[in-house]
Formats: structure tokens, C-alpha cells, sequence
């Protein structure tokens, strides 16, 4: 698989997480393919945790509107019967648990659903932004991520990157496959059909344990 590719099998599979009814809040970057790929009978309304709730597509060039931007800073939109809100309001949305679901990137995550995703040391980085609060706040927390980053190892058995938050990930949705945190380690659930098991042990530091149940990776 290329690029594209991956990203998309992952978009997909994250997509198929989300009920309707929900209320979601969507990481920068891949996640936020994840809207093209929801079913038709599925509605969410999506949270922005710089004050907005009901954001809508990304407006076509030409017809942004520059007070309407993302907590990653580019241009969105806002559905009918959405609104915007103060982050005091934003943050008492997520904090209060109002939140479903929260499906973000990760740098590291590992078997006790630990979570860095906001920073390498020595390196410069705006901050965390509301990524502590999002993971401690949202009922489910899915990260939505490439298995491996140029080869190395994303999914460990201890991170050795600052963490975001301890014990919080709930599900992990790679181009591999998907594996859900449990008490006793990460449970592969889900292999695309083009990877064997093998193979997604071997891109995993984490010893994984194989369900019973392993099935193809749902894709629709």
C-alpha cells in the first residue's frame, strides 16, 4: 500500500467506530479524513477544542470564512444549528465528559494504553494543546494511526516518549489491523486481509495476543 493508500484504510476503519448520536472530537492530520467515510444513516456532531461544536466540511477555496478555523488552524465550516463558544465552555465540554468518542494520532502508544503523541525531547513544539484533556475526558479514545514510522516501532510494550496521558487508549486502528487495550495486553481483533499475523507481530514491539475470533478488517 502507498500513502494514500494506508491512509485511507485507516479513515475507513476509524469510521465504522462512530454511532449515531455521537459527539466527536477529531486529531489533526489523518483523522480528519475519517467524516468522508461515514455511512449515510450515521450522524455525529464534531468538536472543536477551540470553541466549536458542529463543524462542518472544509470550505471550497475561495469561500473561507477567516473567523471559522479548526483547533489545528485551518478553515472550517460550522453545519446549520451548530455554534461557536468560548475554550472555557469547549473545555467544560470535553472535561465534563460529553465527548463519545476522541480519535487522534499517536508517536507512541503502548500495551497499557499509554499515549505520547505531543512531543520529542529536544525538539521545538507548540504545546499540547487540549490533547491531556480530550484522552482523560472522551468516553472512547481511538487512535486512528500508521503501524509503524519509517519502520520503527509505534506500538510498544512501555513508551519511552513524555506521555500524554497513562492508561487512557481505548482502541488502536493501523493499516495492519485493529487491536483493542485490554487488563491483560493488546488483543489483535481485526488483520487486513493483506498482512498475516506474522507480520503484524513483527511490526509491533508489544507482544500481541491473537483473538480467538480474528477476523478480516472491516473496510465498509
Amino acid at each position: 500500500m502507498d500513502k494514500n493508500e494506508i491512509r485511507e484504510v485507516i479513515a475507513k476503519r476509524a469510521a465504522l467506530e462512530l454511532k449515531d448520536g455521537y459527539i466527536v472530537n477529531l486529531g489533526i492530520g489523518l483523522p480528519t479524513l475519517i467524516p468522508n467515510y461515514l455511512k449515510p444513516d450515521v450522524k455525529v456532531l464534531l468538536q472543536s477544542e477551540n470553541g466549536i461544536i458542529g463543524m462542518g466540511a472544509n470550505p471550497k477555496e475561495g469561500e473561507e470564512n477567516k473567523e471559522i478555523v479548526n483547533a489545528g488552524g485551518s478553515y472550517t465550516s460550522i453545519i446549520d444549528g451548530g455554534a461557536s463558544f468560548d475554550s472555557a465552555t469547549s473545555f467544560a465540554i470535553i472535561r465534563g465528559g460529553h465527548v463519545d468518542a476522541s480519535i487522534l494520532g499517536a508517536m507512541q502508544v503502548d500495551e497499557k494504553g499509554n499515549l505520547a503523541n505531543w512531543m520529542i525531547p529536544g525538539k521545538k513544539v507548540p504545546g499540547m494543546g487540549g490533547a491531556m484533556d480530550l484522552v482523560v475526558g472522551a468516553k472512547h479514545v481511538i487512535l486512528a494511526m500508521e503501524h509503524t514510522a519509517k519502520g520503527s516501532h509505534k506500538i510498544l510494550k512501555e513508551c519511552t516518549l513524555p506521555l500524554t496521558a497513562k492508561e487512557q487508549v481505548n482502541l488502536i486502528i493501523t493499516e495492519m489491523g485493529v487491536m483493542e487495550i485490554t487488563p491483560e495486553g493488546i488483543v489483535l481483533k481485526e488483520i487486513h486481509p493483506e498482512f498475516t499475523v506474522e507480520q503484524v507481530q513483527e511490526a509491533t514491539e508489544a507482544t500481541l495476543i491473537i483473538a480467538d475470533d480474528l477476523k478480516p478488517m472491516q473496510l465498509s
